[in-house]
């Protein structure tokens, strides 16, 4: 079956098994080549035997049954027609030219080749092909071996790596997202946690229990990718041998559930088939945080490979420290708890009690009067959309409070807020913080950096001071609010982005449009959602519960206990104006503590502030100096053109310039 005229080589290599070695291939037959005929034939390696053509002289059985060919169907066909890669692999050679000179060379080694089977299926090779020249005449002996295994086992191996790490990156994510989040969403937090690592996983079911005084173990967080959830118990008690390898801070890991002795009915309750219980342990010891982490599969039998078996000791490290943290924020010092025990069974003329009625939107929001619920009514309307909101209210009111309020109750709260403060930017450098730059698109930028906007995407833009932003600026932020895409400093390519905008501002904008200092069109994109923020001289009632808020703040910090604001203080932070607002209590209370020697805090208002000088002590000429000044400082000392100096003031720009030379008006030296 090897020759298809009968013939057979003459000697055969040790190593013929595997690899064809030097054969002669002959047109005649010699009857004492018949046996190497028969072992060449029986080889379970495909073998062919190929002419300077191209063309197949020759086919072995295994090769027959390779191809799905019958016996001798192979000979007369076109190597091409079988292996499509072979001649691509011998960089263009052609297999005449091949056959010029002895040699040998494996094609497929490091990428495989392709071989075309009768029924269409194309199956990975690797192919030998050694030469040899007989009676003048030259021959190709072809060796194929099917690698599918191998591709299949390379295919599972960078399968492996890439699902490794895609679980380290969901790993670091939930660390980084566990530092900054709050205690009032840590819960929410560590249950998506437990969803993207077991989703990473693609595992079914992950729960994490908390340790109390005794053996039960109620789930604290759970998630199933089937809607049910865990039973409400788990007895620790009857999970003998988990017990016996979490005690010492081992880990349990169970492929089937038959390998759990008398625990693996209480697992298959919980919906587990494959099932690994980590134990969650912290530095300190604390009882409250000490507890199991389980990951389980229902459907397959999951085998545990030690690499994830690391990555999830990581996440039960990750997860503990949360609960500690938690712990310790649930449990105040003992010397603030016992000081506000103390307040609030203060008589009523030493010290002002805490009130329990306190409207609370947000964690971040106090309020007991009327003067601020219907901001807060209105927060509560407009979180929930994507609409725009425009904060106006006096410096110092906590216009970003409000802003971290609506980001917080808003869809996009779990991700964090964006916040720039478009006065303190300079206006050189504006554009590039809000929208990026690329490499080289002005002296100094040396490296590409995104900007704000698109640091924002899916999240929310606090853009404060507003009102403070470059004319230029406002130009590309209106078209930024309409269409939703950006550019890059230097750049020409848009990029969308998805970003709720919240600004603020404490000037009055509508007068700003009208000098011609704020664009309209821009002022009319911002004002969807107007939301003015009171000052704190209308909002009396919320004055005693800010003031025990910034002490019990100031208390934790500087370990200083406060049983006590004395009434004369308190009344005195009525009365008092609050030029300054929520920040200015905010600064009185933190001098006031830092002074404090004794349980009782009492606390110096600061004197009022100078009287600004009246107009009518100043000249004519003087007025109309200070006058002109401000207006060419307001448009960056610019005369001419749209929104420039002579245009607010309503003057040629030629008769401006001649009133700034009489008056000696001249820009000002950069340093």
């Amino acid at each position: 079956m090897f020759d298809r005229t009968g013939t057979a080589p003459e000697e055969e290599s040790t190593s013929a098994r595997r690899f064809s070695a030097p054969l002669a291939f002959r047109t005649t037959e010699r009857p004492g080549n018949r046996p190497f005929h028969l072992a060449v034939d029986n080889l379970p390696n495909a073998m062919l035997v190929i002419g300077g053509s191209g063309e197949i002289l020759a086919s072995n059985r295994a090769a027959d049954g390779f191809f799905l060919h019958g016996s001798g169907q192979l000979a007369g066909r076109q190597i091409d027609d079988l292996l499509p890669d072979v001649s691509i692999a011998l960089d263009g050679e052609s297999w005449s030219r091949f056959c010029d000179r002895p040699q040998t060379r494996t094609l497929g080694g490091d990428r495989p080749l392709t071989a075309v089977r009768s029924d269409g299926a194309v199956v990975p090779i690797e192919v030998r092909l050694k030469t040899v020249v007989d009676a003048a005449i030259p021959h190709i002996f072809a060796s194929l071996t099917d690698v599918t295994e191998r591709v299949m086992q390379e295919a599972r191996q960078k399968g492996a790596a890439a699902a490794q790490l895609h679980l380290h990156h969901v790993i670091a994510d939930l660390a980084a997202r566990l530092v900054t989040v709050d205690a009032v969403a840590l819960d929410e937090t560590i249950v998506d946690g437990l969803e993207k690592v077991a989703d990473a996983l693609t595992l079914d079911q992950a729960i994490l229990w908390q340790k109390p005084s005794d053996d039960a173990m109620p789930p604290a967080y759970s998630w199933s990718r089937l809607p049910q959830s865990p039973s409400a118990v788990l007895e620790m008690s009857s999970l003998l041998l988990v017990a016996t390898k979490l005690a010492p801070g081992g880990t349990a890991c169970f492929t089937r559930l038959e390998d759990v002795p008398g625990a693996g009915e209480t697992l298959r309750r919980q919906g587990m088939r494959s099932v690994a219980v980590i134990p969650v342990e912290t530095s300190g010891g604390d009882p409250l945080a000490r507890g199991a982490l389980a990951f389980s599969s229902r459907a397959i039998d999951q085998e545990w490979h030690p690499l994830v078996i690391e990555q999830l000791r990581v996440v039960s490290g990750i997860l503990g420290q949360a609960l500690v943290r938690k712990a310790s924020s649930a449990r105040p010092l003992p010397a603030l708890e016992e000081a506000r025990r103390t307040r609030e069974h203060e008589p009523a003329e030493t010290s002002q009690p805490r009130s329990r009625n306190a409207a609370r939107l947000s964690r971040l929001i106090v309020c007991e009067g009327p003067a601020l619920r219907p901001a807060l009514t209105q927060i509560d309307q407009v979180a929930q959309t994507p609409a725009t909101v425009l904060l106006l209210g006096e410096t110092g009111v906590g216009k970003d409070v409000f802003a971290q309020a609506i980001h917080e109750l808003s869809p996009r709260g779990h991700r964090q807020m964006i916040r720039v403060s478009c006065a303190a930017i300079p206006s050189a450098l504006i554009e590039s913080e809000l929208f990026g730059r690329e490499r080289g698109a002005f002296t100094g930028a040396l490296t590409r950096q995104i900007g704000r906007f698109e640091a924002a995407h899916q999240s929310t833009l606090f853009l404060d001071e507003i009102g403070d932003l470059p004319a230029e600026v406002q130009v590309k932020l209106l078209r930024v609010l309409q269409e939703r895409v950006i550019e890059r400093l230097g750049s020409v390519q848009p990029i969308k982005v998805d970003v709720r905008i919240v600004a603020a501002t404490n000037r009055n904008l509508e007068q700003a449009v009208r000098d011609k200092t704020f664009r309209e069109d821009l002022f009319y994109r911002l004002n969807v959602f107007p939301i003015v923020v009171p000052p704190l001289r209308e909002r009396v009632e919320d004055i005693p519960a800010l003031a025990w808020e910034f002490v019990d703040e100031f208390s934790k910090s500087f370990g200083k206990p406060i049983e006590s604001i004395s009434k004369e203080s308190m009344r005195q932070f009525q009365q008092y104006q609050w030029p300054g607002n929520v920040r200015e209590l905010r600064n009185v209370i933190e001098r006031a503590m830092i002074l404090a020697t004794g349980t009782c805090l009492t606390v110096q208002l600061p004197e009022s502030g100078p009287v600004p000088q009246s107009p009518s002590g100043q000249t004519l000429r003087s007025l109309e100096i200070d006058h002109i000044r401000a207006i060419l400082e307001s448009t960056n000392w610019r005369v001419r053109g749209h929104g420039g100096a002579a245009e607010r003031l309503g003057l040629k720009p030629t008769t401006l310039e001649g009133r700034m030379a009489k008056l000696g008006l001249t820009r000002p030296k950069r340093v």
